[in-house]
């Protein structure tokens, strides 16, 4: 029994498109990677452009549906497995140099001189001598080809992958050898239930649990009750996205439900919403770099020739230029091991916000309304901003070892989460009262140690999560371009103009809070309220009890209320801060 036949459908690896994805698809199988001549000439920005205008694989069909980097993007900031010696090694070019050369010499002790002379083994290949069983295997001509896997997109399957001439690898792919546009290695392994409980936090704790202080001091206290009831309504939807999934085997990802539910029009409605979602939580990490470092350093200026810039603008502009070059790369996988470490970024914040509350004087104290119902739709939106996490949840279902265990991966998740915003929030609201800024962070005491330490952690962990951020959208952006523009100079510029696009949005619109509610009332209730519960009702119509529909009607007509009038209030209130 091969692999894949063991695995069933939950064998769901990293989409990647052209010659690339041949090449790690048949590495993850155990086939043979194909055979290359050209494998240490330098590529292009995308090498599929390049063998496409080789003429050495025929249009896979799937092209027409986009986007098809999507999964291949959002796993960037989904999986997180334990980085191991070869996918560090793979990340950069100076340790593959070194390590390919450790390989060959200790592997040129048990294989045949002819296949160590070829100078082509992988870096996956085992020092230890091969049993007389698999030389035997190694041995046999292949007589046929490796099973084709389904396509992640209800399309037709591609191609099987060519096979090397003298049966022994060449390399496992050249995408994993290459300095300045790789794409992160598919994980060797699929998360375990506690690694996918890291992966939902590390999606669902992010900035916004800086500003559900700031969400009592606009809607006043009663408003807190909505944060369970979005968070309970949230956790339906994400086991809604779950049953879309189990559907059909060719469904792996949000843009997979919607086309399933709606045709292409919907995968391509779903793929916009979701990367406009990214974008804009871009321009929000722009607006916290500056806002976190103009408090740092408030007498901050430029002026020249007639040009003067605040501490804001010019951090914001400072922070972009050392973001770009991260921007730049297309193999992120060290950066997305740092980015993991959101989690732990965020503990340390809150820690920091209990330690300066009990531990240096500032005190709790009680103050208040109990329901401000003119502000309460902003504090709506910033609630929901802080479930903002299903576009990055088929992901983590799909990678999932034991998928059974999804529902209960995903209530731990919503659970901890509420509690730590409401208990975040209460004590935000009371040590700081009707002061409190959009950010928490802004308010802590500057003499205090735990306050610089806060800072720090909220300057780092945008940092490091904006090049992972913006990727899925420049991706789809390179992928829909002509194939003669699909080079390196492309592909940079475009990324470039992302970033000055999200520099010049941050410095139109500097309102941290209002951004950020009207990204929950737009975006969130649409991702995480609307979409699922229509996409379910749509791919199960028929077979959906009577109660599910009409909860299902409930949840769709609470996001579109929240909407509306979030969306209202927190653009009147932009227009009137000018």
């Amino acid at each position: 029994m091969d692999r894949d036949e063991e695995m069933g459908h939950g064998d769901r690896s990293l989409l990647f498109i052209g010659d690339e994805d041949d090449d790690l698809g048949a590495d993850r199988d155990g086939g043979s990677p194909p055979s290359s001549d050209d494998d240490e000439e330098e590529g292009s920005f995308s090498d599929r452009s390049d063998d496409a205008a080789a003429g050495d694989e025929p249009d896979d069909g799937q092209k027409g549906t986009w986007p098809q980097s999507y999964r291949q993007s959002i796993d960037m900031m989904s999986v997180v497995p334990s980085p191991t010696v070869s996918s560090i090694v793979a990340a950069s070019p100076s340790l593959s140099r070194l390590g390919n050369s450790f390989l060959k010499a200790g592997s040129s002790f048990f294989l045949r001189k002819g296949a160590a002379a070829e100078g082509s083994l992988p870096l996956t290949r085992p020092l230890l001598p091969p049993s007389l069983s698999q030389l035997s295997q190694s041995s046999q001509p292949q007589q046929q080809q490796p099973p084709v896997k389904p396509s992640t997109d209800s399309l037709p399957p591609r191609p099987p992958p060519r096979q090397a001439s003298g049966g022994i690898p060449e390399r496992p792919s050249r995408a994993c050898l290459k300095s300045d546009y790789i794409e992160l290695p598919p994980p060797a392994t699929k998360c375990s239930a506690g690694q996918s409980i890291i992966n939902g936090f590390n999606v669902l704790c992010g900035v916004g649990v800086l500003t559900t202080a700031y969400g009592i001091k606009e809607g006043g206290w009663l408003s807190l009750l909505m944060l369970p009831l979005l968070g309970a309504s949230s956790w339906y939807t994400g086991l809604l996205l779950k049953k879309c999934i189990d559907s059909s085997p060719n469904v792996e990802t949000y843009p997979d439900i919607g086309e399933v539910a709606y045709g292409v029009s919907g995968r391509i409605f779903v793929s916009v919403i979701l990367y406009l979602e990214l974008y804009a939580s871009c321009v929000e990490f722009i607006t916290l770099l500056g806002d976190s470092l103009s408090s740092v350093f408030p007498s901050a200026h430029l002026a020249f020739s007639g040009i003067y810039l605040n501490s804001h603008n010019l951090f914001a502009i400072t922070m972009a230029l050392a973001i770009l070059p991260s921007v730049w790369l297309r193999n992120l996988s060290l950066l997305s091991y740092l980015s993991a470490g959101g989690v732990v970024a965020t503990l340390t914040v809150i820690i920091c916000l209990f330690w300066v509350g009990i531990g240096d004087g500032v005190g709790f104290h009680p103050s208040g309304t109990a329901l401000d119902l003119t502000r309460l739709p902003v504090a709506l939106g910033l609630y929901g901003f802080c479930y903002s996490g299903h576009s990055v949840f088929p992901n983590i279902y799909s990678s999932m070892k034991d998928r059974s265990q999804f529902p209960f991966v995903l209530a731990i998740c919503f659970i901890v989460c509420t509690l730590v915003y409401a208990g975040v929030a209460v004590a935000g609201f009371l040590m700081f009262g009707e002061s409190t800024m959009s950010q928490f962070t802004l308010n802590l005491p500057q003499r205090f140690i735990p306050s610089k330490i806060a800072i720090g952690m909220t300057i780092v962990n945008p940092y490091t999560k904006y090049a992972l951020t913006m990727t899925p959208v420049a991706l789809s952006i390179e992928e829909a371009l002509p194939k003669k523009m699909q080079n390196y100079l492309v592909g940079m510029s475009v990324r470039t103009c992302l970033v000055a696009s999200t520099v010049a949005v941050a410095l139109l619109f500097p309102y941290f809070a209002l951004v950020m509610a009207l990204l929950g009332s737009v975006f969130t209730m649409l991702v995480a309220l609307i979409l699922p519960c229509a996409c379910y009702l749509s791919i199960k119509k028929g077979s959906v009890p009577i109660w599910e529909v009409f909860l299902c009607i409930i949840i769709i007509l609470l996001g579109v209320a929240c909407a509306f009038v979030g969306s209202y209030t927190s653009i009147v209130q932009m227009i009137s801060s000018r």
